[in-house]
């Protein structure tokens, strides 16, 4: 049942600590503020259903929380609802591009308009990933990759029970971003042979940590070959400097084997270092060697010539990880995966 209504509403000062600090408001300081129960104010700031509270009530508890700025913990709010409303991404050891942050942004876009509040955590920064996830008690555990299986277990002996891995062994069902990552590569070579090239090459990121987005590509470009009727794509890791990019563009253009007439390159900050190189040596692009990207980050627009990259909506695929994660803690059945259609050539001189 919920308290009565107190006639006179008492003035709640926030306390300071003994060192000076002003202390956090608590429950208890909107209720006396309000001048109503906690179990009211938890009630109300909770959005607990089924519990019978005056209108005029619920507006005066959000007042008083509004005027003392107070907001339940995210600890407390999965004591009484029983969930937490954390998601936690791990993220690996990687170079945060373009990619990659557009994908964070928008998973962040996508779980905030459901309610949830998105964390991520680099698992680089030195603090075991076991001990983050127990201090903010997360209703599941977004990873790249998958989990050791004595992590994974620790997160299910604690009641959290969901963990996504976004890339890795597809199986019989496909990660979530496996399939975009391979469509990704098949459009830069499908797109290249239908220009009349023959011949293709993969620049490799000459950097170990983001294997797990060059694989798939990769893959992808090799199976497009195949099905395309063409030879195996020359694959050349390119380091992102001067003398790097001369050795894999001498490797494309014939030194040590057939030329190479147009290269699928791992992103758009490995094929602006291409078409540098290129410049440096004489090589025109793209009559004697095409170079295509991936991402579509500012500058392919503005290189000399432009650069023809692919595209992906990343925000269709955030909210498509999003849903399928609130949908597996709800227990409702997987959504449909986005279609080919997130990805896109856009087409400029390069290739």
């Amino acid at each position: 049942m919920v308290d009565r209504v107190a006639t006179n509403v008492t003035d709640v000062t926030p306390a300071k600590h003994s060192r000076g600090r002003v202390r956090r408001p608590t429950a208890a300081d909107v209720a006396a503020r309000a001048g109503v129960s906690r179990a009211t104010v938890s009630y109300v700031l909770n959005d607990t259903p089924h519990q019978a509270i005056p209108d005029r009530t619920r507006e005066r508890v959000r007042a008083a929380a509004a005027e003392l700025g107070y907001t339940p913990s995210a600890a407390a709010r999965a004591l009484i609802t029983g969930r937490s409303d954390v998601i936690l991404l791990l993220l690996p050891d990687w170079p945060i591009g373009s990619t990659v942050g557009h994908l964070l942004e928008s998973l962040s876009d996508a779980l905030g308009q459901q309610g949830f509040t998105f964390v991520a955590h680099p698992r680089s920064a030195g603090r075991p990933t076991t001990d983050v996830w127990k201090a903010i008690t997360p209703a599941a555990v977004i990873t790249f990759e998958e989990l050791e299986q004595v992590e994974a277990e620790r997160l299910r002996a604690a009641g959290i029970e969901l963990s996504v891995a976004l890339l890795g062994d597809a199986g019989p069902a496909a990660r979530a971003m496996d399939i975009p990552e391979q469509r990704t590569g098949r459009l830069q070579a499908e797109h290249l042979a239908a220009s009349g090239h023959r011949q293709l090459g993969y620049a490799w990121p000459d950097d170990p940590r983001v294997v797990t987005f060059a694989q798939p590509r990769l893959d992808g470009v090799r199976q497009a070959c195949a099905e395309l009727g063409l030879d195996p794509p020359t694959v050349v890791p390119v380091p992102l400097t001067p003398d790097g990019v001369q050795r894999a563009l001498e490797v494309f253009h014939g030194a040590d084997g057939p030329p190479v007439s147009a290269v699928c390159a791992y992103n758009d900050e490995v094929a602006l270092a291409l078409l540098a190189g290129a410049r440096r040596q004489g090589l025109d692009v793209p009559g004697d060697l095409a170079v295509i990207g991936v991402d579509d980050i500012p500058s392919a627009a503005v290189s000399v010539p432009a650069l023809t990259t692919v595209r992906a909506e990343t925000a269709v695929l955030a909210r498509f990880i999003a849903d399928s994660i609130i949908r597996q803690l709800d227990g409702r059945p997987a959504a449909e995966r986005p279609g080919s259609d997130i990805h896109s050539i856009i087409r400029r001189e390069s290739a």
